[in-house]
């Protein structure tokens, strides 16, 4: 059985003060396998509030459950449908960027670039899936299996997250990435599930709360600790909405302004 890499401390501010929080069953999502452990163990950093996964899979974990691509993650699915509410997101971050190119990490059904090139933007993707990357490429748009994988040259006046920054083991590096890739005063837009919410702790009243057992996280984001997150990485949040995509999810659209902490 795989046993998850663990963290050992705060994947956010590096303490080692943590206490349990919560222990959910992962065992009925769709892309579960026998092989990994049925029960996902989560942590909150006293220092800094974070709450995350006691830790992260393998690279051989994560080779077996991105093996399968569920339907609605694979490239053109509902296309027609959910062009509606990208066209919705991208209008959210016209007033930052109106041009350039629009980088999607975690592209998944390529709904928001395809309605990014739409909208006059030059799209880019980036997936963990092979199949989605080669057929993204096959549809002649750019696509990368990592962002560490995108040419230096290429200078994005967007890139976007759309439920990304929780799957990422360690957030920073992405975002020290995210950063790196925009343009000055480039936008980074963000969507994930928001844990200070009113729905989120209604649904922890009742025992229903899906995202404990959401086997592909490792980071439960509340608006205060993900807005302290942005700005210690050299970005000023600039607009919060409520997202489409998920249920409990937020948007949040913030500008490259500063720099990002020495590694």
């Amino acid at each position: 059985m795989y046993q998850r890499v663990l963290f050992g401390r705060c994947p956010l501010c590096d303490s080692r003060s943590l206490v349990d929080s919560v222990a959910a069953d992962c065992s009925k999502h769709p892309l579960y396998h026998r092989s990994i452990g049925p029960v996902m163990r989560w942590q909150r950093c006293i220092e800094c509030g974070h709450v995350f996964t006691e830790g992260h899979f393998s690279d051989e974990a994560c080779k077996l459950i991105y093996s399968r691509t569920l339907a609605h993650q694979e490239v053109g699915h509902g296309a027609e449908q959910n062009r509606v509410v990208s066209s919705r997101m991208i209008e959210k971050v016209l007033p930052y960027a109106a041009g350039g190119i629009w980088l999607d990490v975690g592209f998944g059904n390529g709904s928001l670039l395809f309605t990014a090139e739409e909208y006059g933007f030059e799209p880019i993707g980036v997936d963990l899936r092979a199949d989605n990357v080669l057929k993204l490429a096959s549809l002649g748009i750019q696509a990368y299996d990592r962002l560490s994988s995108v040419p230096e040259a290429v200078e994005c006046a967007v890139v976007s997250m759309a439920d990304v920054l929780e799957h990422m083991p360690y957030p920073k590096e992405g975002l020290r990435a995210a950063h790196g890739l925009l343009a000055d005063q480039g936008v980074l837009f963000m969507s994930m599930p928001n844990s200070e919410s009113a729905v989120w702790k209604l649904l922890d009243r009742k025992n229903v709360n899906p995202y404990w057992g959401e086997l592909e996280h490792y980071h439960n984001f509340g608006r205060s600790r993900l807005y302290r997150l942005l700005r210690e990485m050299g970005f000023e949040p600039v607009r919060y909405g409520i997202s489409e995509r998920y249920r409990v999810c937020m948007e949040v659209i913030a500008i490259k302004r500063g720099r990002p902490p020495a590694l």
